[in-house]
């Protein structure tokens, strides 16, 4: 039995964290992880013009911002 491919937002967050698997630095690994996600949920633009869909735009940047000031913050206790 194969295991099925992973969605590209599941392998992006695997990818960052493999590119820092050769450091024993946990922080690494848990920053590039968070920072991976953050780009996930990043939107460029609202889905459409109402005010719900700017809302939904605004918590996805808010999500992102959060995740990468908390990888920041892994990245300065190095």
């Amino acid at each position: 039995m194969s295991t099925p491919p992973l969605s590209p937002a599941a392998q992006a967050v695997l990818d960052a964290a493999i590119n820092v698997a050769e450091s024993p630095d946990a922080e690494a690994i848990a920053a590039a992880v968070l920072r991976a996600a953050a780009n996930q949920i990043c939107m460029k633009e609202p889905l459409g013009d109402t005010d719900a869909e700017y809302g939904v735009f605004a918590a996805h940047n808010a999500i992102s911002t959060w995740l990468l000031a908390i990888a920041a913050e892994l990245e300065g206790a190095q």
